[in-house]
């Protein structure tokens, strides 16, 4: 069995960006990572980006790195097998390394809680002093000018009153539910203070307007934090050896990108089967945005159209359009919960 070295890592979770291995023939004493998960029910997840994985069955998580022998075990513990290798671009372990996952994935949890997303944090970008991007277009015989911190409030309360009906006993908070100016940083201040309980996760939902020099531009997109950002996400003293805390600080916020990457995903979805033909889809992107750079939990940023668009402009200026925006984005959030708490939960805990 693994030698636990340290329990209280209240939560690491992996997500797939996008699996490349291919099956090949083992080495020596050395197994095909894919082909056994398969043979033995496992499913597998694998980041070719950060060379970091995760094992589950049975509700049970093993996450691991490539040359690494240090491994995370759902939220409870880390411990130490011996180190998955790359060779010729595919994944191999050692019998050891499987049997000691095996055997975690047959314990029974002491606690016999589940994770849970315990608040969803939704951001109206802008506000008060602060209109962000606005533009004004003639519709219907009138001059108006559309404001980016009205769509991006209304689009918001939208989406608070659908989630606090679906999810009563959850926290959904509003950066601002009015017209008021609040700071980049007070924002992610306000996202790091939510008060979770023991098992318990938070989101955090960015919502903007974009614009461009180029009126053609129209569509919606979805944000999350570029893997090139390095950030501290681990408190300190979480890890007893502190020569292990650089390692398990970077696991967990490759965790936070590729959950960030899930949600960016299902909220796309969302948007795609709400919206239709009525605009288009741009696609998930990267970026060191610091309403989400700051933020010590999986969070996004939509851009929920372009204001510097006529057609889209028009769009936006209808309550209708927006109720379909909302429960995009809403079914969406619904959508990674329910794959987030049926799978005991892929993130850190506060």
């Amino acid at each position: 069995m693994f030698q636990n070295k340290m329990s209280g890592v209240r939560s690491f979770a992996a997500f797939v960006v996008a699996l490349f291995l291919l099956c090949s023939p083992a080495l020596s004493q050395s197994l095909s990572l894919l082909e056994q998960s398969s043979q033995k029910g496992q499913i597998l997840y694998w980041d070719t980006l950060t060379q970091s994985g995760v094992l589950e069955k049975n509700g049970k998580q093993v996450s691991f790195r490539a040359g690494s022998n240090v491994i995370l075990l759902d939220n409870e513990k880390f411990a130490y097998t011996d180190a998955p290798q790359i060779t010729d671009g595919q994944l191999y372990v050692s019998p050891q390394f499987l049997k000691d996952a095996e055997e975690w994935f047959e314990l029974k949890s002491a606690s016999g809680e589940n994770f849970k997303v315990g608040a969803i944090l939704i951001d109206p970008g802008h506000g008060g002093k602060d209109p962000g991007a606005l533009m004004t277009h003639k519709i219907n015989g009138k001059n108006v000018t559309i404001k980016e911190k009205d769509i991006n409030l209304s689009v918001a309360k939208m989406l608070a009153a659908r989630l606090k009906t679906a999810y009563p006993q959850k926290q959904i908070i509003m950066t601002r539910s009015n017209d008021v100016f609040i700071s980049l940083q007070q924002r992610t201040e306000i996202a790091n203070s939510v008060k979770l309980k023991d098992h318990e996760a938070v989101l955090y939902i960015s919502i903007h307007v974009n614009s461009s020099l180029d009126k053609k531009a129209r569509g919606y997109e979805v944000w999350y934090l570029s893997p090139g950002y390095r950030r501290t996400v681990l408190e300190k003293g979480k890890a007893d050896d502190p020569k292990l805390f650089p390692i398990l600080n970077s696991m967990m916020e490759e965790e936070y990108t590729t959950e960030s990457i899930l949600i960016a995903k299902f909220i796309m979805d969302g948007l795609a089967a709400q919206i239709g033909s009525l605009s288009s889809p741009r696609g998930i992107k990267a970026e060191e945005w610091f309403v989400v750079r700051n933020s010590n939990m999986p969070s996004v940023l939509v851009e929920v159209g372009f204001v510097s668009n006529y057609e889209e402009a028009k769009l936006l200026n209808d309550e209708s359009y927006l109720q379909k925006t909302a429960f995009g984005i809403y079914n969406g959030i619904t959508a990674f919960v329910t794959h987030f708490e049926r799978s005991r939960g892929f993130t850190g805990t506060k």
